[in-house]
């Protein structure tokens, strides 16, 4: 109990030298609040952008597997989906008798060409920047897509090249005053015009949900003059076949190209990529934000060694009376290690109430281990840089102490 009451009459000294500058104390508990705030708010956004994939991937079902031009898990990359720039960039141009082969595949419920470009979407009163999409009407079951006004087009439009479009629940509202208004209205895309036939339910994919989707023979022209695809789906409703419709798929495509020259994998695959890559991004955005955590531990160092020096007659009265360096030294520690705790709880709460309103429009989140290292690093911080000043202050010879001016 004595040892208690020991320790928390040195903590309420810290408080009582805190109150005597007030301006100062926050002032150097600033420096760990924005490194905290910083360290938490970088692991919180990259969670987000985390959950926000996560959601993406898992919104277009289980049991998908889709075709990529190009090599991006090569074993000589060590496998993995680890190089999806130069895979994009080159490899097979897929077309429309790819698709017919992969029909023939007994297991496959799905086959979705997808072709997709960025333009400008205009309607009689409105231009907004879109994603054209030429797919045809199984995309719609594949990517979970439901319907708010309206009608998807059909197997039959899609044979029939008919100039039908879908649009995306976010396009719809920002071409018409009201996505139910688009119904019938027509759009424009590059020289093509479009009947509206139906818009989608929001989704909370920006793609999808700023895409105006079209039969994909009837991007054949102007639009899409090579007839080719950027990526193929495939889909089943047993998950027992996913791996048998992986096997048969690249079979299928090696009849007509090099191993080299497609990427066949499933969603399950990528997901465990992308935790591998935050996992990643996580560790090097905690040690950028450390950066700011190690510049507020210079700033409480350097505050404490000006303490020490006003308060050195303060000190040598202290070892007068008693007062051990120990004793001396815990004093300054205590003093050091609660500057860095207000700071870093402060820092704490600060970075929560910004990721609570970050939700409202981004899945951030703060987790138990950021809480963690933000605590462990600011008592670590208070401990390592106020060791040096304490040290100092413990080691003053009292008689000299007391004469100081």
């Amino acid at each position: 109990m004595k040892i208690f009451d020991g320790r928390l009459d040195i903590f309420k000294a810290a408080f009582v030298d805190f109150r005597r500058s007030i301006v100062r104390t926050v002032l150097t508990s600033l420096g760990i609040m924005v490194g905290v705030l910083s360290v938490v708010l970088l692991i919180a956004l990259g969670i987000g952008l985390k959950n926000y994939l996560t959601q993406q991937f898992e919104s277009l079902g289980a049991n998908l597997i889709i075709v990529f031009p190009g090599n991006i898990s090569s074993s000589e990359s060590g496998g993995g989906i680890g190089n999806f720039g130069a895979g994009f960039a080159g490899g097979a141009k897929f077309d429309e008798k790819d698709i017919q082969s992969l029909e023939r595949i007994s297991e496959a419920d799905y086959v979705v060409p997808v072709f997709m470009k960025s333009m400008i979407i205009e309607s009689d009163k409105e231009r907004k920047l879109g994603y054209l999409m030429g797919t045809n009407e199984q995309s719609f079951k594949i990517l979970n897509l439901e319907v708010e006004a309206g009608d998807f087009f059909t197997k039959a439009d899609v044979t029939a090249r008919a100039k039908k479009a879908v649009l995306g629940y976010d396009l719809a509202d920002g071409l018409f005053d009201n996505p139910d208004d688009a119904i019938g209205q027509t759009v424009r895309a590059g020289d093509q015009r479009f009947k509206v036939a139906g818009v989608a339910k929001k989704k909370g994919d920006r793609e999808q949900d700023g895409s105006v989707s079209i039969p994909y023979k009837t991007t054949f022209g102007t639009l899409n003059p090579d007839k080719t695809f950027f990526t193929i789906y495939l889909g089943t409703n047993d998950k027992d076949k996913v791996g048998i419709v992986k096997e048969k798929t690249k079979e299928t495509l090696l009849k007509r190209y090099k191993n080299s020259d497609f990427t066949v994998t499933e969603q399950t695959e990528i997901l465990s990529t992308v935790n591998q890559i935050f996992s990643i991004v996580n560790s090097i955005l905690v040690a950028i934000g450390s950066i700011s955590l190690l510049v507020g531990g210079i700033g409480i160092m350097n505050i404490m060694y000006a303490t020490v020096t006003e308060r050195t007659k303060e000190v040598g009265i202290r070892r007068a009376v008693g007062a051990t360096q120990k004793d001396i030294l815990n004093q300054f520690l205590a003093e050091s290690i609660l500057l860095s705790l207000m700071g870093g709880v402060l820092g704490l709460l600060f970075s929560t109430l910004i990721v609570f309103i970050i939700r409202f429009f981004f899945p951030a989140a703060i987790n138990l281990f950021s809480v963690i290292v933000t605590l462990v690093i600011s008592s670590a911080i208070g401990i390592f840089f106020g060791v040096f000043p304490a040290r100092r202050a413990a080691k003053l010879p009292p008689i000299e102490a007391i004469r100081y001016e």
